[in-house]
């Protein structure tokens, strides 16, 4: 049976690979950062099962590689692999590959799909293929295996020259890499510690009483804000919607629970375009392209999300209460 654990440990091992050619290389403190995280990656089910049982020393250590790797990462700056001095290959092999390279891509989604929507009657000899819990991540995660053993056979190249791609791609990623599961740990974090509760406050303290266009426009503003901060939509939509979603629009001026959650997320998504903290759509391929300027591409995006943001919250305002 797949479980997710496979797919933690095939990342952990990624990573103590990226981490050992980082050594080879001589890039102390980069592998110090990968091996850290590719424990922390092998270890989670440990650790959790040891803090079950009472002992929290494990967790303890687990902290103390989290401030570690903090404290590394200033020290992941990008550097030059030997694979990029290769860029008119790959763009040669490129163009007589052709559409052909859109098939491993395109197999993520497939794959992914799939599982998802027919895991549950997976069976052989009897026994599910596919654990029930988290099927889709581990759907996803057997995708990009499929993926990378199709790249290797379209382009007829070696299995261990994608590994190595893929860590030339992660170094040069850097510590951006690991800020959507920090993102998402902080999104968590906002929750249990009442920031919805101290919105509600806030909001029922300072907006006019029987004004409910006004309790949109701070719905939708803080969404944009939260998400600015947190650089996660979804982190940011249970903030707002425990603290003026559903106690002040849903319950107190009817609105439609349905369009202002999928609108509000929308004007969330407007947020993450402004954001240097979604570091995996703002600040990776400004790395990978290598702009000059390493905000660049929420410059070219700043007035697109101003114009989306306008229309979703006119939209919004129009159907939500009727």
């Amino acid at each position: 049976m797949l479980r997710i654990e496979y797919a933690y440990w095939l990342i952990a091992a990624f990573l103590l690979y990226t981490a050992w050619l980082n050594v080879r290389q001589g890039h102390g403190y980069r592998a110090a950062f990968w091996l850290l995280l590719g424990l922390l990656f092998g270890g989670g089910d440990y650790v959790l099962a040891q803090q079950k049982a009472g002992n929290a020393w494990p967790a303890q250590i687990a902290g103390g590689m989290v401030i570690a790797l903090a404290a590394l990462a200033p020290t992941m700056r990008r550097h030059a692999h030997p694979e990029d001095s290769r860029a008119a290959e790959r763009a040669a092999s490129a163009r007589k590959l052709g559409h052909k390279l859109f098939v491993p891509a395109l197999l993520i989604p497939l794959v992914t799909l799939f599982v998802a929507l027919f895991g549950t009657h997976l069976s052989i000899a009897g026994h599910a293929v596919f654990a029930p819990a988290q099927m889709t991540l581990t759907g996803l995660a057997l995708a990009c295996v499929v993926a990378w053993l199709a790249a290797a056979r379209v382009a007829r190249a070696p299995l261990h020259q994608g590994l190595a791609e893929g860590r030339r791609l992660l170094d040069a990623i850097g510590w951006a890499a690991l800020l959507p599961l920090l993102l998402a740990a902080l999104g968590e974090v906002f929750t249990h510690s009442g920031v919805g509760t101290a919105v509600a406050a806030l909001a029922n303290a300072a907006l006019p009483e029987g004004s409910a266009f006004a309790c949109l426009l701070v719905f939708a503003l803080g969404m944009v804000l939260f998400t600015v901060i947190m650089g996660n939509a979804f982190a940011a939509f249970p903030v707002m919607m425990a603290g003026i979603g559903l106690p002040l629009l849903v319950k107190q001026y009817g609105a439609n629970p349905a369009i202002l959650g999928s609108m509000g997320m929308l004007c969330g998504y407007c947020g993450t375009l402004l954001t240097p903290m979604a570091a995996d759509y703002n600040l990776v391929p400004a790395a990978l392209l290598e702009l000059r300027n390493p905000y660049g591409v929420i410059r070219a995006q700043f007035w697109s999300a101003v114009a989306i943001f306008i229309a979703t919250f006119v939209m919004m305002w129009l159907l939500v209460f009727r």
